[in-house]
């Protein structure tokens, strides 16, 4: 028992020591940042005394300042704003040296480029892919990705506005129409007239906020996926819990600009196919957007960066390369997020139609998708929040989950995989394990220094 007891003792002794060195080392770090800032403030007063110290032993020791200044109290101080003249002459002409210097540099200009080349898209450019017969991909639409020239075919000059170029109407007026000039098409309001993207008035290009599938206007049919949801109201934010969607295959991006006014923050993504200059249209709204395609690389964002993915007749194969298109949505949106596929499979019921959805229904199963609202011809689909379905899947399931040496975050200019990214616990007990080490920490340092200090400098720097 003696033993024991001794045992017991050296390991709450042990215990103790190593809290009361952790306790020192961080009050330490915590009051050495103060000690810091004191010294190198002691510092610089000592750095002016000596100082002042040589310009009086200048004063005692020189011999023709002596024959203008007589050796009282009150001369002392004249004769220190002379020599502060003096040192302030001495710096105005090392700035005006400088400043010369400066000047002398000549300033690289670049020319114009030609007027054809005001719509010229640096690394999306078709024609310079066919000039320089690059191997693409049609089928998988590798000619829609970035595929910048060689150095030798780069153009070193700046792309012009079009002719008749107007400053752009401001946000939110720009939301319904934008000057004609600035975007100078008129293909998209004639080949979709039928479905109100767009219409031509005089100078100006309207947009009555319709698309192909939402002809009565985006902000109907967003309510009614909040409806369909049974969200409050229809509201889609659903307080708050829905604020950044992805918009694939967006048109003049008109779903984008309707869920503005909801606080709801949306990137459109189309690629400069058929519907040329969509995105053109989109961005002179004023509406967050970008040139993108889904086709053999990753969308350039982070994993789980989105809370819905939307596609409304995006005409996106999504059963092809075992789903890989459809993981890649998965990749992006956050454990629970949702994507509402808008599109004739979900609704008709002819042979093609129906074989397509039931592929897509044993897909997403597969990848732990669950059905959260299907009405018309939408349906809504939820990602899994944890990873019990994946661990109940049978073995060697496909899609597969990514190896574990897989950065999910990594997207600039890498390949597409065709496996689930990450498993999502293994990056929540990280979070978890942090926050707790935090709230020790805070526990300790709680003894020793104030509550509002430690909550300000220690939660604050790692919440």
């Amino acid at each position: 028992m003696k033993g024991r007891n001794e045992g017991q003792q050296r390991k709450r002794f042990a215990t103790s020591l190593c809290l009361v060195l952790t306790t020192c080392a961080l009050i330490c770090v915590y009051y050495g940042i103060f000690f810091k800032s004191a010294f190198k403030h002691e510092s610089e007063l000592s750095t002016v005394e000596a100082d002042e110290e040589l310009i009086l032993k200048n004063f005692r020791n020189g011999v023709s300042e002596r024959k203008k200044y007589s050796l009282n109290v009150d001369n002392i101080n004249e004769y220190l704003d002379h020599e502060n003249d003096t040192i302030m002459s001495k710096q105005q002409k090392t700035f005006k040296h400088l400043e010369s210097s400066v000047l002398d540099v000549s300033v690289k200009t670049f020319t114009v480029c030609d007027s054809s080349l005001s719509e010229l898209i640096p690394c999306l450019d078709r024609h310079l892919n066919s000039h320089l017969k690059l191997k693409l991909n049609l089928s998988l639409m590798e000619h829609y990705e970035r595929h910048c020239p060689p150095p030798y075919r780069r153009l070193n000059c700046r792309i012009p506005p079009p002719r008749n170029y107007k400053v752009p109407i401001p946000w939110p007026a720009s939301r319904d129409e934008v000057w004609q000039s600035n975007v100078p098409h008129t293909f998209l309001a004639m080949e979709k007239s039928d479905q109100h993207w767009m219409i031509v008035k005089g100078d100006k290009v309207n947009f009555p906020g319709g698309g192909t599938h939402f002809h009565d206007g985006a902000d109907k049919y967003i309510a009614s996926l909040g409806k369909m949801l049974r969200y409050p109201h229809g509201d889609l934010s659903n307080h708050g819990n829905i604020r950044t969607v992805l918009d694939v295959g967006c048109g003049v991006a008109s779903f984008g600009a309707y869920l503005l006014p909801l606080d709801i923050l949306a990137m459109s993504i189309a690629p400069n196919d058929v519907h040329e200059n969509q995105i053109q249209f989109a961005l002179e709204r004023g509406i967050p957007s970008t040139l993108g395609v889904l086709a053999t690389r990753r969308l350039p964002f982070p994993s789980e960066s989105f809370d819905l993915a939307h596609c409304s007749r995006c005409r996106i194969d999504w059963l092809q390369r075992d789903g890989i298109l459809l993981l890649e949505i998965d990749r992006l949106l956050r454990p629970g997020g949702l994507f509402a596929w808008s599109s004739p499979p979900a609704y008709r019921d002819d042979a093609e139609n129906v074989q397509i959805w039931n592929e897509m229904s044993d897909l997403v199963k597969r990848m732990c998708w669950s059905v959260a609202a299907k009405e018309g011809q939408t349906v809504i689909w939820m990602k899994a929040l944890t990873n019990d379905c994946y661990d109940a899947r049978p073995e060697n399931s496909k899609p597969p989950v990514c190896d574990p040496d897989d950065d999910p975050d990594a997207a600039w200019n890498l390949p597409m995989k065709a496996c689930i990214s990450g498993l999502l616990e293994s990056k929540f007990s990280l979070i978890f394990i942090l926050w707790g080490v935090c709230v020790c920490i805070e526990y300790v340092l709680r003894l020793f220094l104030q509550a509002d200090m430690v909550k300000l400098r220690l939660l604050g720097s790692f919440l």
